[in-house]
């Protein structure tokens, strides 16, 4: 077996460390309010400073520690035979360079099925070298391709979007060389990385947001797996029509119900979509479990075949070793009948 070392993801740790300089520049502004005023001391109760400073400490580390999540890396194991490109650029946008991580085999007699993997974090934050995970994928043949996206605070809707179309068409037109089959791809992502891999697909060859794309390729997907994705952004009566960021996301278009419309899964549904495998636990404190309800039964009533698991008591994401394995077994199972695999 071989190992791929990523290198760091320079722009989120800068990112993270400007945030974490302008926190220890607030915390030491207010200690000198607090504690010097001119020619005046005030002095605090020693009680209450000891638990004042105990609270600052605290959100330091608190810092610290998503610092360290964002920036987690996790190594790529991948079979013997298989081949890497690491940071594979796919796309430029002012100044952006779009990378994805490419794991495939160039050798096999004919080319394999590809899963291209959609990481989440609210379009916010989130990285591609955070993603793991994929033995299930090579096991069964699949090329990996671990695609990231421009983030809020680079491009705001539809960016991402155009983004993994982009990324989407570049593995098209390069498929021969990564010897995958064009015809068997396969979009997967869990949270937002979910919302964008139904995007992707579910847009089919409707090329509204392939702006960054090249020729005129078919963008037809062989299927989409869905991990409790957020799917409507139109119903009112939804908790995350409100959803902080996902207003964030939106800017200023946030009241245009034309444009929460179009980046809204649930608004491509047809008959011609490829088959969608959707896992949503019914707890999920932050995408509603309703979300998927309203995306399997639109689905259902356009006769596009679907598998919904429902996930009972489950969260967001995060579930046991057990469930993890069983949901594993559904997916290839699923893929199996789809066609995607033997």
């Amino acid at each position: 077996m071989a190992f791929v070392s990523h290198s760091v993801c320079c722009f989120c740790v800068a990112k993270h460390i400007f945030r974490l300089s302008e926190l220890l520049f607030f915390i030491y502004f207010w200690l000198t309010m607090l504690l010097v005023d001119q020619s005046n001391i005030i002095y605090l109760n020693l009680f209450n400073m000891k638990k004042f400073i105990f609270f600052i400490f605290s959100i330091i580390l608190i810092c610290l520690n998503l610092t360290a999540q964002e920036t987690e890396i996790k190594k790529v194991e991948y079979p013997t035979g298989y081949e890497s490109k690491i940071d594979l650029i796919y796309s430029k946008v002012n100044g952006w360079d779009g990378r994805m991580d490419v794991y495939f085999n160039p050798k096999n007699q004919n080319p394999t099925p590809i899963i291209i993997n959609i990481h989440g974090g609210g379009w916010n934050h989130g990285t591609k070298e955070a993603q793991g995970g994929f033995n299930t994928f090579f096991k069964a043949g699949f090329a990996v391709a671990n695609v990231e996206y421009r983030l809020v605070d680079v491009a705001k809707a539809p960016g991402a979007i155009e983004d993994i179309r982009t990324a989407m068409n570049y593995l098209i037109i390069h498929a021969k060389e990564l010897n995958i089959d064009p015809k068997r791809i396969v979009l997967m992502g869990g949270s937002a990385g979910a919302h964008l891999a139904l995007m992707g697909g579910l847009l089919e060859n409707d090329r509204r947001f392939d702006t960054n794309c090249v020729g005129n390729e078919n963008m037809k997907v062989a299927a989409i797996i869905s991990n409790y994705a957020p799917s409507d952004f139109i119903d009112k009566t939804d908790k995350f029509y409100t959803y902080k960021s996902l207003l964030n996301w939106m800017g200023d278009k946030v009241e245009d119900v034309k444009f929460r419309a179009s980046i809204s899964p649930v608004s491509y549904i047809s008959k011609t979509n490829p088959p969608v495998f959707i896992v949503h636990g019914n707890a999920d404190p932050i995408v509603p479990y309703e979300q998927s309800v309203k995306l399997h039964k639109k689905l259902d009533d356009a006769g596009v075949y679907n598998e919904f698991i429902t996930v009972d008591g489950g969260k967001h994401g995060g579930f046991d070793k057990e469930k993890k394995s069983e949901l594993s077994k559904a997916m290839m199972s699923f893929l199996k009948k789809v066609g995607v695999i033997q």
